[in-house]
């Protein structure tokens, strides 16, 4: 509890009465569509916020919590969206169905919001200047010089480095960290009373999410600001919640205390939640198993041209000399923040994209082989992509999906044996069958990680790629996919190749480690040796931030 909750709670004891909340959500109903068809997306959700408060809404994707708070500011898509009952006053002003007017003074001036997307929240055609400045000159009136030294002050409030030279960038042109810094300093600029984060951190890698974090709680310290918490994972609201709200299926199931709701849970799906962190070890692999999968002074240098003749002047050296090996039935972690260079070592070792070194699958040489030799040993290395909407064909089924790897490679010899393998495949990574007639929109995010870990499966692989195959997905669906990853390597002895910048699903994964950092190794070694006692400083703040929030060593990381 901070000190505004406490000093509140300690009036409202004092003269025998709370005080009136700052925000109050009654009975609130939300429906999308025309009856008797509508979706009710949330029925009967009640809370409230004190002054200085943190309130936590938690819960699983589709749960309800991002359409409550759209709702605070009325901001969803009216008239499709509708509220058939309920409640919700702001400092005893009611919101639902307020006019125009009431709104405007408090959008963005009372009552502001960080999105979970910055990149997608801000303007791309805008500067950052321009768009800090609109806020200013919306809801204060300023002249353009006073909002320029604003917003160069709220700039240096939210730790943009160099703020100055950020006036003039584009979204585009700023790190998924300093883009989100951008979007607090808009939502601070006319010092609201109530900061509504949906999702503040879920793109972002651990060292970066634990500074957002910190920021948000000195500025809500600063401001004395009540502060609305959306999100999915418990280790966030465990370090910043005074209570926690618990939502599924539109409805809040449990609230009270932080402390008594992650040491008391009272309801089924708050216990179910609580137990879903990605948990355990990998299974012990045999420490002489052979090597599947090497890499030598591994490099991959981008160019940098310039000039009229565009010369060469420089290079982005995104893999810089790395070594690697990923034995049969082990899972190698590879570890590190957004541009570190975790993914393109993945992409070399397939021969997506060119490189310098050598490579090996079971001591063949990779680098010598043309297009045409290496494309039957492309069945036997696969990769799973972070983004499955992304990389799943919206215009294709489930099952011609599934399909098309046994086509390319001439697998099944004809199409009931194929639809067989297919059904197999989707057995084996826990879906219906059925499932293989409908499209990738149909799936929840988990559902879809699900289909492209069956596409690989079905080529019977040695070698998997998983890029960041966790990252997007809640807290329970991620321990499902980490038990799914561990059932099919004991079962087909693969060698895995894991990238990701969560090391709780690492930890779990992993029998070794590589941590990456400008395209060079900091530190490599057994899971449990880096897990228990790092030696590299860098690896040491990335595990501070994973697993101890307020524990990001200055200097070590950048913003």
């Amino acid at each position: 509890m901070n000190d505004s909750t406490r000093h509140a709670a300690a009036t409202g004891s004092a003269s025998g009465k709370r005080d009136e909340p700052l925000l109050k959500v009654s009975d609130l109903h939300v429906s999308f569509g025309a009856e008797p068809n509508a979706v009710r997306a949330v029925r009967g959700v009640s809370f409230h916020i004190d002054k200085g408060e943190t309130v936590a809404l938690v819960g699983e994707s589709g749960s309800g919590k991002s359409v409550t708070a759209l709702s605070i500011l009325q901001l969803l898509p009216y008239p499709t969206a509708s509220h058939p009952k309920g409640s919700i006053t702001f400092r005893g002003t009611e919101l639902v169905d307020a006019n125009s007017r009431t709104l405007q003074t408090v959008r963005g001036n009372r009552i502001s919001m960080v999105f979970q997307e910055p990149m997608t929240s801000l303007n791309p055609l805008h500067t950052v200047e321009r768009q800090v400045n609109e806020v200013l000159l919306l809801h204060k009136g300023v002249g353009k010089t006073a909002a320029r030294a604003r917003t160069l002050e709220l700039l240096r409030l939210v730790g943009v480095p160099e703020p100055e030279k950020r006036l003039n960038a584009y979204p585009h042109e700023l790190s998924g960290g300093q883009r989100q810094r951008v979007m607090i300093a808009m939502a601070l600029a006319n010092e609201p009373d109530l900061l509504i984060a949906d999702e503040p951190t879920t793109a972002l890698d651990v060292t970066i999410q634990a500074q957002i974090l910190k920021l948000l709680k000195d500025l809500q310290a600063k401001f004395g600001m009540a502060l609305l918490l959306i999100t999915h994972d418990l280790g966030i609201v465990r370090k910043m919640a005074d209570r926690v709200c618990v939502m599924t299926d539109g409805e809040i199931v449990e609230q009270g205390p932080a402390e008594r709701i992650f040491e008391q849970p009272e309801h089924d799906y708050t216990k179910r939640l609580l137990a879903a962190e990605p948990k355990g070890k990998p299974a012990t692999a045999a420490a002489d198993a052979p090597i599947v999968m090497a890499g030598d002074d591994i490099k991959v240098w981008f160019p940098i041209k310039k000039g009229l003749l565009r010369r060469t002047v420089d290079h982005i050296k995104a893999v810089d000399g790395i070594s690697i090996e990923v034995r049969e039935g082990h899972t190698v972690g590879v570890v590190g923040e957004s541009g570190s260079g975790k993914t393109t070592l993945g992409l070399a070792l397939l021969r997506l994209i060119a490189s310098r070194g050598s490579i090996r699958y079971h001591d063949r040489e990779l680098q010598e082989l043309q297009f045409g030799a290496l494309r039957p040993l492309r069945r036997e290395m696969q990769i799973v992509f972070q983004d499955p909407f992304g990389s799943l064909s919206p215009r294709m089924s489930v099952g011609a999906i599934v399909e098309e790897g046994l086509k390319v490679h001439n697998l099944g010899g004809s199409n009931s044996e194929r639809e067989a393998m297919i059904v197999a495949a989707l057995e084996e990574v826990g879906l219906d069958p059925e499932s293989r007639h409908r499209y990738p929109h149909e799936f929840s995010g988990g559902q879809r990680q699900r289909i492209a870990i069956a596409r690989a499966m079905i080529l019977q692989p040695r070698f998997v790629v998983l890029d960041e195959p966790t990252s997007a997905l809640d807290m329970s669906v991620q321990a499902q996919i980490v038990d799914l990853l561990r059932s099919l390597q004991a079962r087909h002895n693969l060698a895995y190749l894991f990238i990701s910048h969560d090391l709780r699903v690492v930890r779990a994964l992993s029998d070794e480690v590589i941590v990456m950092r400008d395209g060079k190794v900091v530190e490599q070694g057994s899971a449990d040796r880096i897990f228990a006692a790092p030696q590299a400083p860098y690896t040491q703040a990335l595990l501070a931030a994973a697993f101890n929030l307020e524990a990001v060593e200055s200097g070590v990381v950048r913003t």
